[in-house]
This record gives C-alpha cells, structure tokens and sequence, in this order.
C-alpha cells in the first residue's frame, strides 16, 4: 500500500464548497481507500491505496458524484510530499511566507508561460517551478500579486496551493 495525499481545490474557502472533514474522510473510504485522515478544514486528505493509476480522476469522479459539484484534485505519494517540503526552492525568513502550488504535471504548462509567470518576480514575491509544483516566496504580504487564481490564470492550468508549514504538519502527523 502506497500512503497519499490529496489536495483539494477550494474547499471551506469564502464560504463556499462546505465540506465537514468527517464527511470527507468517509466518502473517500466508501471509494475503497484505506486509512483514510484528514488534516484541517482545507481539503487535505491522506489515505492508502494500493494502486496509482488513474486515482486522481478516480477521486474527482467520485467527488463530483457524491457532492453535486466539481472538485479538483491534486494526488502526491507522501515520499513525494517529504520532497516537495524538504527540498523546497526557498526557505521562508522573518515574515516571509513560502507557498507550494501543486499542478497535474509539469508538462500542462506551456514555456510561454512559465517564462511569464517567472518575469514577474519582484521585491514582493518570487516564483520557481520545480517538478510538477510552483513554489511562491512572499517577501510583502501588503504588495504581493500572488493567489492561487492568478496562478492559473498566468499557467493556463487548475491548480491548489498549500503554504509550506500545512505541508510539514502534514508529514510530521502522517509520515
């Protein structure tokens, strides 16, 4: 068995997309996955399974079916979340902040964009991608452009962001 991680997309954000977190940790294990936790109201749910393929439209499919509504889902193993966390392309310092945007893949976006995303680093805020993850280090809170909807407005593609400490509690409660 392979432990995951599921980031969902806007969930119990501005009020919409309500989801009770035991709610959630039961719909998952009525889709036959085992082991099933959730962590803080963000749509963060960790799980086993025994095979990868194709689980992420598996668990949309599932979702969309169980809620009414569309709900994008972004799949990491746990080794692949130690990575992202361990390794990321910045280390936040002082008030800084280090957000991690999960994409499907690296290969969604195109080169045109990325090199646009990446122009508009600044004082505020710094971009990198990095595998399949775009990693944003807010300097100015106040000045910065960043959101998860301007990130997929530059990339042209779905996405959800985490900040780097949910990541880390995420690996300390559930490695």
């Amino acid at each position: 068995m392979t432990k995951f991680v599921a980031f969902l997309r806007a969930i119990n954000v501005g009020g919409t997309k309500i989801i009770k977190m035991d709610d959630l940790r039961k719909m998952f294990e009525s889709f036959g996955l085992s082991n099933v936790q959730t962590y803080i109201q963000s749509g963060n749910v960790i799980f086993e399974a025994k095979e990868s393929a194709g689980l992420e439209a598996k668990i949309e499919k599932h979702l969309e079916k169980a809620l009414g509504y569309k709900v994008e889902t972004f799949l990491r193993t746990m080794d692949e979340v130690k990575k992202i966390a361990g390794k990321p392309a910045f280390e936040p310092q002082g008030d800084e902040t280090l957000h991690v945007v999960f994409l499907r893949s690296r290969q969604s976006v195109d080169k045109k964009s990325e090199q646009n995303l990446l122009s508009l680093g600044s004082e505020a805020d710094d971009f990198v991608i990095k595998g399949s993850e775009v990693y944003n280090l807010r300097r100015d809170r106040d000045k910065s452009i960043f959101s998860n909807n301007f990130i997929e407005k530059i990339l042209k593609v779905e996405a959800t962001t985490r900040n780097i400490t949910t990541l880390r509690k995420i690996i300390e409660k559930y490695k």
